[in-house]
């Protein structure tokens, strides 16, 4: 007669499981809503477009886009979504976005990847400045 796991074994082995379910859940190419692109399928208000400064660019994690500002009044905005294995940029420094997941690099200004594993540029999303708000989509 086999002797069954014990209690400990049996939750050990669920949380790890889980674990591992999270740690692809973050890298996946689909969204929840099945959207593998990363581009809206529908407008989407990002708040004050005095936010994105001059020469700098803004991300917008929640909503999976960054948004730069590269001339006064004009705006350009890319899907935040990492093209090489979906993971969304954690930051953006200077003009560069950084994927955390294997640490792509992407000029937020053209969508052009600076530095791999990436080697699709991020989709560009059009972007408009209305009423003082930005919206994407």
């Amino acid at each position: 007669m086999s002797k069954s796991p014990a209690r400990r074994t049996v939750l050990r082995g669920a949380a790890l499981a889980g674990a591992a379910g999270f740690g692809l859940a973050a890298c996946s190419p689909g969204d929840a809503d099945g959207n593998d692109s990363g581009v809206p399928d529908k407008p989407v208000e990002l708040g004050a477009a005095a936010d994105v400064p001059v020469g700098g660019a803004r991300l917008y994690r929640e909503d999976r886009l960054v948004v730069s500002q590269p001339t006064k009044g004009k705006y350009k905005c890319f899907s935040a979504k990492c093209t090489h294995a979906g993971c969304i940029l954690s930051d953006v420094e200077k003009k560069e976005g950084s994927c955390p997941c294997h640490g792509s690099r992407f000029d937020v200004t053209t969508g052009k990847v600076v530095q791999g594993p990436a080697a699709e540029p991020l989709p560009e999303v059009p972007v408009r400045a209305e009423g003082g708000k930005l919206i994407a989509g």
